[in-house]
């Protein structure tokens, strides 16, 4: 488990005064009887059982799966349980990023932009996403340094959602960069698709320079036991942690030919990157598939105005799937509300698509591309207990997600009235009055003449 911030005393005595988490807390063990399991790993169980220790999975099985003594039983029968959501493009929590100083921003790091307390969050929460790769727009070429974050309980400070151990010192999530139109406008920003693919190469090529720079001179320090440290560069670390492989590329495009030049960085400087949005990807998807890139599928459902996406084609998903491209989904906040993620996945299926990769492209697949995979996106002893209790299909126009669960501890849950609100509010979710409230499960309920 990851390390937690040490509380100052004032800080503590907040803490203290503060109301007590729910009782479902991560230390205790839990066992959810009855359901139907989607593992993701491995075939559907029915009558499943899952059990929950230490935020942990420590089992998955059907009914005959032996349970520990004194764990809190959850009967879930009838329902579908399955892995939290991952969402590998989210804008919610009130993120920036760079400015319109420059086109590039590769030391600048959203985290320290983000809102833990805005109310997205709870509507993500309340769509079933468990971790968000949350990032600034694309209106820069670079815009900074992403964040991996897992939307725990009672967080005071993004450092409590994290996946890294310090934000100082560790890789807290990915690289944003973009290409196409949004990028394009007046100096300092590039006036071209061409300007643009230069700048970038460039400033790698920087970078490439920089690394050699500090290895040779840390390589001096060695030799010579000691000597004068080589000036630091913040662009240039971060830079170098892409071309190590460190930190993966998130890369918005959506023509051909912008994922084109995406594909051609990528063998020129040997970086990992994801394509989001990729509207025209199913265009080059033998070309995708052969640099091993995955696409993260931003569904539209209609051009809207952008010329980048007047090819856009329903069936992108199935073609992709067909071409062996690893697929995932996301919400890209709002042009998908968090709250509705589920639709991308059975819109995909519904032209073409196979039920088990698109469900995947909820979970592992959108897990791998954030290079979390080992932890999160399947059902698994041994990886963190984020999973969801559904009312049904998760394809399903029907179904509606009741519960939220990261790390072991319930952090949505329908049935709250506080968190239902999330899950059926508009734009801007307010607090309904309690004669509000009780006129809306008329209406639902079908009492009022």
């Amino acid at each position: 488990m990851r390390t937690r911030p040490r509380l100052s005393t004032v800080a503590l005595s907040l803490a203290l005064a503060l109301p007590a988490l729910p009782a479902a807390a991560q230390d205790d063990t839990h066992v959810f009887r009855g359901a139907r399991l989607l593992p993701i790993t491995g075939e559907p169980i029915d009558d499943g059982v899952l059990v929950v220790q230490g935020g942990r999975i420590t089992e998955v099985g059907g009914p005959d799966t032996r349970t520990p003594r004194g764990a809190v039983e959850h009967d879930v029968s009838g329902k579908v349980l399955m892995p939290g959501l991952v969402d590998t493009h989210s804008h919610i929590g009130s993120v920036s990023g760079g400015d319109r100083s420059a086109p590039l921003h590769p030391d600048v790091r959203n985290l320290d932009s983000i809102d833990v307390a805005s109310d997205s969050i709870w509507r993500a929460r309340s769509g079933g996403i468990t971790t968000l790769n949350i990032m600034s727009g694309s209106g820069h070429l670079m815009s900074g340094q992403t964040a991996y974050v897992k939307l725990r309980d009672g967080a005071r400070t993004i450092e409590d959602w994290l996946y890294c151990d310090d934000p100082l010192t560790g890789i807290c999530g990915g690289m944003k960069m973009a290409n196409g139109t949004n990028s394009i406008g007046s100096p300092p920003f590039p006036g071209t698709r061409a300007k643009s693919a230069a700048l970038v190469r460039n400033l790698y090529h920087q970078a490439v320079q920089y690394r050699d720079k500090m290895a040779a001179a840390e390589s001096e320090e060695d030799d010579e036991g000691g000597g004068e440290p080589a000036k630091r560069d913040l662009r240039m670390e971060a830079l170098v942690e892409v071309l190590d492989g460190r930190r993966i590329v998130q890369h918005h495009t959506h023509r051909h030919n912008d994922i084109a030049t995406v594909l051609r960085l990528k063998e020129e400087f040997g970086f990992r990157v994801v394509v989001q949005h990729g509207t025209e990807s199913w265009k080059v998807a033998e070309e995708l598939a052969a640099a091993g890139v995955p696409v993260s599928i931003t569904w539209i459902d209609a051009p809207g105005g952008k010329e980048e996406t007047i090819d856009w084609n329903m069936e992108m998903g199935a073609i992709l799937e067909r071409a062996g491209v690893d697929v995932s989904f996301n919400t890209d906040d709002f042009v998908t509300d968090s709250r509705l993620l589920f639709r991308a996945a059975a819109i995909a299926v519904r032209y073409g698509m196979s039920r088990e990769k698109a469900i995947e492209g909820l979970t592992l697949a959108p897990a791998r591309a954030l290079g979390l995979e080992d932890r999160i996106g399947s059902l698994e002893a041994g990886k963190d207990a984020d999973f969801l209790i559904l009312s049904g299909d998760p394809l399903s126009t029907y179904t509606k997600v009741e519960q939220t669960w990261v790390e072991g501890t319930m952090i949505y849950d329908r049935a709250n009235p506080d968190h239902r609100k999330y899950a059926v509010g508009g734009y801007k979710v307010y607090n309904t009055t309690a004669h509000e409230d009780h006129m809306i499960r008329q209406l639902l309920e079908g009492e009022t003449r």
